[in-house]
């Protein structure tokens, strides 16, 4: 399956086109990670546990995305975009979508 964040991709000619295909998570913060986020904004520095959280969201949602292009016969995904909101205090939603198509 390709991914691109470009409405073409070079060397492939879009020969069908199948809509809006899309993925999303949910995640909540852990208290442990928190404590350690806390500790860190003292001293700064990354937050490697809210980095592989994110990360873990990004890989999650994109491969439901994946799933939803397949099963619609896609074997690219044009237009990728991610985009984050708060669910609630503590929770946020990683969302990614792109359109399906079948490159020639």
């Amino acid at each position: 399956m390709i991914l691109t964040n470009t409405e073409t991709v070079p060397g492939y000619q879009i020969v069908a086109q199948f809509g809006l295909v899309s993925g999303n998570t949910v995640r909540a913060k852990h208290v442990g990670r928190d404590i350690a986020a806390s500790f860190k904004n003292l001293v700064g520095g990354e937050l490697k546990g809210y980095t592989e959280l994110l990360e873990e969201a990004r890989q999650q949602s994109v491969d439901r995305m994946k799933q939803q292009a397949e099963s619609l016969g896609a074997n690219a995904i044009v237009n990728v975009r991610f985009s984050t909101s708060a669910v609630t205090q503590g929770a946020a939603e990683l969302y990614v979508y792109g359109t399906a198509v079948q490159l020639g």
